[in-house]
């Protein structure tokens, strides 16, 4: 996997999204689930799971593009379907479609039984990189 995916920085880094493995035909990373990533009741936020999501899918996308183009989220919808407090949770993230330039993943998020915490559908840009950026 491209080193920079590695090296965690930014909200990847904050959040504690670890990669377990990163192929272009599947994805799977891990999160904690800490103070950090809950709402104001104390259960795990639909936004935390939701950066997860986009994560595992964009990574899995920048992997499956040809070099000189990156991956950028372009859409994300979830089903949240249980609450949780704490634990750790495991993303596994496989492409539905892969086009020259859109990619459409499907992102499960699973908790430390195996129990779907949520689903996720996320569509991603695939676009060249400008070298003066």
């Amino acid at each position: 996997m491209d080193d920079r995916i590695l090296e965690p920085a930014g909200l990847v880094k904050a959040l504690g999204i670890e990669f377990a493995e990163g192929t272009p035909q599947r994805v799977i990373a891990t999160m904690p689930i800490t103070s950090d990533h809950l709402q104001p009741l104390g259960y795990l936020h639909g936004g935390a799971s939701l950066a997860l999501a986009e994560t595992v899918a964009s990574v899995g996308a920048y992997l499956a593009s040809p070099p000189g183009k990156v991956s950028f989220g372009m859409e994300i919808n979830a089903n949240h379907l249980r609450p949780k407090r704490s634990g750790m949770l495991r993303a596994v993230g496989t492409p539905l479609h892969v086009g020259q330039t859109t990619h459409v993943w499907d992102v499960k998020i699973y908790d430390e039984q195996e129990k779907l915490v949520c689903v996720s559908r996320c569509t991603v840009a695939i676009v060249a990189v400008d070298p003066a950026t």
